[in-house]
């Protein structure tokens, strides 16, 4: 596993659980069902950082004979899991926020559970901007999903803060709204993550502009005459491709066979190609 993937996931181990730690403390202080549905929602944080750990280190492992293209299929199955365990959580907690919004509420003021949601913000916007960076660096979708759910959590924790505010000046249906609220996104970013995996796992075709950049690194390579039935998708988070080359028919064997391994090498040069399959056409 790569040690930058490897600090990222131990770091929103860490940070997942002391969020839930104070936020599940202020939420009973208070009495908010927004906040407490905010620390439900580090709950999801914490399995789906654990499992984005083992998901990372299984999809660096080298190809063996099993799995002789790699174990990229990991990741996007993490990224899956994430998904189900945000969609189980968000319709839960739309469940008790409706329930709820017609029966008397208590509420108790709280500085702790105010100062709370504000480090839940600056932590959650902090984590996010590091795992997107990190996500890139190593192209992992797991640590990528865990970016847009840490992003989405500043504002499920920013909802919870108009939601316990309100209710401490005497509008208590606001908290029931925000939590519906906070239920609405989490279903909605669990689902966007989820077909966003499930397209990894399909092999999808991948973006245009990575199409357009294969064809223009195999027209480049020298003796190539034309390029034509370019084909890829995804394996896991990585791509493997399937290019046709057209070649002057009266060259030998071995100048063709040369021609085809560097249009091989220009091909998988592009970032997130793992394997490239030229084959080669005479004209």
């Amino acid at each position: 596993m790569q040690h930058s993937g490897r600090n990222a996931t131990i770091i929103i181990v860490i940070g997942n659980t002391l969020l839930f730690a104070i936020k599940i403390t202020a939420g009973i202080m208070s009495n908010s069902l927004a906040v407490i549905s905010d620390a439900l929602n580090s709950i999801t944080d914490i399995l789906s950082s654990i499992i984005i750990f083992f998901a990372v280190r299984i999809s660096s492992k080298q190809a063996d004979e099993g799995h002789p293209f790699g174990h990229h299929r990991a990741e996007p199955i993490a990224g899956l899991v994430v998904a189900i365990f945000a969609g189980i959580l968000g319709f839960e907690i739309l469940h008790t926020s409706l329930f709820n919004l017609f029966k008397p509420h208590e509420y108790k003021f709280s500085y702790y559970a105010i100062a709370v949601l504000l480090i839940s913000i600056g932590t959650k916007f902090f984590m996010s901007g590091y795992l997107k960076g990190i996500g890139r660096k190593i192209n992992s979708p797991a640590l990528l999903a865990s970016a847009i759910d840490s992003r989405n959590d500043v504002y499920v924790s920013a909802a919870a803060l108009v939601g316990i505010v309100s209710g401490f000046y005497g509008y208590p249906n606001v908290d029931n709204i925000a939590a519906a609220l906070i239920s609405f996104w989490i279903v909605y970013m669990g689902y966007k993550i989820g077909i966003k995996n499930i397209d990894y796992l399909m092999g999808k075709q991948p973006e245009l502009n990575i199409m357009e950049e294969i064809k223009r690194k195999a027209t480049t390579v020298s003796g190539v005459v034309g390029v034509h039935d370019v084909r890829a998708h995804y394996v896991g988070n990585y791509i493997h491709v399937e290019i046709h080359i057209s070649l002057d028919k009266y060259l030998t064997l071995v100048q063709a066979h040369e021609i085809g391994k560097n249009v091989q090498r220009e091909v998988e040069s592009i970032e997130s190609i793992h394997k490239a399959f030229v084959h080669i056409d005479p004209i």
